[in-house]
């Protein structure tokens, strides 16, 4: 019990964690999402193996996660600008359904790449998982800054 009180109240003292949940209470103009914990504003990301097999293999992304996704990308790309100073930036070009592309570029620099299928399915199978995926994107792109500075920056 005493582990799940400390996973209630962690995720907002995390780096990549941290960024996400900004970007969720950013995106509360009205105040409507005051009450909720930030577990409550990540929940959604959580995918078990049960929620995934009740989405269907094929199927058009809906509009709640492609905005998910979007926030995912933005606090990565925020998470790397914290770290670093150089501004980065989003890019994601999708067919309807649900295959593409996205990259975070800074400067002339692509600091992630990354090929996009099945968007509809979007998700992680735990918190922890959700924390690693995001904080090994920001780790990598992070690094290809320090190894590129002067194109990150141009």
């Amino acid at each position: 019990m005493a582990e799940s009180a400390v996973q209630t109240a962690a995720p907002a003292k995390r780096g990549f964690l941290n960024e996400l949940i900004k970007q969720w209470r950013a995106q509360d103009l009205h105040g409507s999402w005051d009450a909720k914990s930030d577990l409550d504003l990540l929940e959604p990301y959580i995918l078990t193996k049960e929620k995934r097999r009740e989405i269907p293999i094929m199927s058009d992304p809906d509009p709640e996660t492609l905005w998910r996704m979007e926030l995912f990308y933005n606090a990565v790309g925020l998470a790397i600008e914290r770290a670093t100073g150089v501004m980065v930036s989003p890019l994601m070009k999708l067919h309807h359904e649900g295959f593409g592309r996205l990259v975070l570029t800074a400067g002339r620099l692509i600091v992630f790449n990354k090929h996009l299928r099945d968007v509809h399915r979007f998700g992680f199978e735990s918190l922890e998982k959700l924390e690693s995926q995001g904080e090994e994107i920001v780790a990598s792109g992070i690094e290809w800054i320090e190894k590129y500075p002067e194109v990150a920056r141009y």
